[in-house]
């Protein structure tokens, strides 16, 4: 097993050494971008050049030559309002000021505290009276939703959310909006886990999802971390629903839409499968070298924002005995492409470990997020202005008139 183990960690290092994943030592990193060995620090804690150990030492890092040359390239054809304005859909610049979230150096926080601390004792309730900057949240009683039978958590979410979108909009005051803010919460709370009672969502998840209160501990945590995220997809959507004037409810709804997506909440569902596929707890290092080796990706691993690892799923990991199958699979993708587990792959753990109904994953992701939803449409509203970008056209010029 052993010498199979050892051709797999060895086919899987070819594969990303040769597949574009091309790796670059310090020196060659600081010659071919000609920056400070400080500026190419900044460079990987921003996010815009991936790092790894080196094979033969790991205190020696190696450094993506495609982001190196990337940001070559960048620098020799200017930043042109074009180029600036391309780079703004792909991780790229900001494209609109937020005082709700901030990540960097590989920190996150919310209105600046951080959130892996703020995990340690809040709730998600606290954590949305952040957000939402009020006071507190008022009590209210969530409505209720006739989910279909045997949906998904992702369907009942979406179905609880569609009954609410009414043709109601922001002006109606600052203590209207905080109580629909609340019932948003509370039903979105209550479609996953089918009663409220008007306890903490951690507590009303784990009810119904019948675990001890050591799991619902972990639960806690992982909404708290969920909480938001910045300009993620789902959250852009949300805004600019927001900006168009649309209701809380219908806001959501475009957040959860996008969420369901196999590339942005989706993830779980994809990383649960791969951990169905034959052979993978038994021997995870194999089994991750021949996705590579096929050319697949392994979902729930790297962030492009956390070039030294997502410290939610690092807390979460943290938090909870993720038992011998986790920790193999964990070091075996890292030792094979550099990357470390991301937020998706820390609520899959959950949800295995702690032995939740399946979707669990999501419905936390959709429940936490719940709350970063409401403060971005908030202070978008409060912004005032239409999301409107413009599109580059590179389509057929029509016919020149011949009149």
């Amino acid at each position: 097993m052993d010498s199979t183990r050892h051709r797999a960690v060895a086919i899987a290092r070819d594969v990303r050494n040769n597949d574009g994943a091309d790796w670059l030592d310090v020196g060659d990193a600081l010659a071919r971008l000609g920056v400070a060995r400080q500026t190419l620090y900044a460079y990987v804690s921003r996010g815009l050049i991936r790092s790894r150990p080196a094979d033969d030492d790991p205190r020696r890092s190696l450094y993506d030559r495609h982001a190196v040359e990337t940001l070559v390239a960048r620098r020799r054809r200017g930043r042109s309002r074009n180029a600036i304005a391309a780079s703004t859909i792909d991780w790229g610049e900001p494209v609109l000021v937020s005082r709700i979230t901030r990540i960097n150096a590989g920190r996150l926080a919310y209105r600046g505290h951080d959130a892996v601390a703020l995990s340690q004792s809040a709730t998600l309730e606290d954590v949305a009276a952040l957000l939402w900057e009020a006071p507190s949240l008022p009590y209210i009683a969530p409505p209720r939703h006739a989910s279909p039978k045997g949906a998904t958590p992702m369907a009942r979410c979406l179905a609880a959310t569609a009954q609410l979108v009414a043709p109601v909009t922001f002006d109606r005051g600052r203590r209207a909006l905080l109580s629909d803010a609340t019932r948003l919460l509370a039903s979105m709370v209550a479609a996953v886990a089918g009663t409220h009672k008007g306890r903490p969502a951690h507590i009303a998840l784990a009810d119904a999802w019948h675990s001890d209160p050591g799991a619902a501990d972990a639960l806690r945590r992982a909404l708290v971390l969920c909480a938001d995220h910045e300009l993620n997809a789902s959250t852009f959507a949300v805004r600019v629903a927001a900006s168009t004037g649309a209701s809380l409810p219908a806001c959501l709804l475009a957040g959860l839409a996008t969420l369901s997506g196999p590339l942005h909440g989706g993830v779980t569902d994809r990383l649960r499968a791969m951990l169905a596929e034959p052979g993978l707890r038994r021997d995870p290092a194999s089994a991750v070298a021949a996705r590579l080796a096929r050319g697949e990706e392994i979902p729930g691993f790297g962030q492009r924002l956390y070039p030294n690892g997502d410290p939610r799923a690092a807390a979460l990991f943290d938090a909870l005995s993720a038992g011998r199958t986790w920790h193999r699979l964990v070091t075996a993708v890292e030792e094979q492409t550099g990357r470390k587990p991301n937020i998706d792959a820390a609520l899959v753990m959950l949800e295995d470990v702690l032995h939740l109904p399946v979707g669990a994953a999501f419905a936390l992701f959709a429940v936490g997020r719940t709350a970063g939803w409401i403060a971005h449409a908030m202070e978008q509203h409060q912004d005032g202005r239409l999301i409107r970008p413009r599109a580059a056209y590179a389509g057929p010029e029509p016919p020149t008139s011949t009149a």
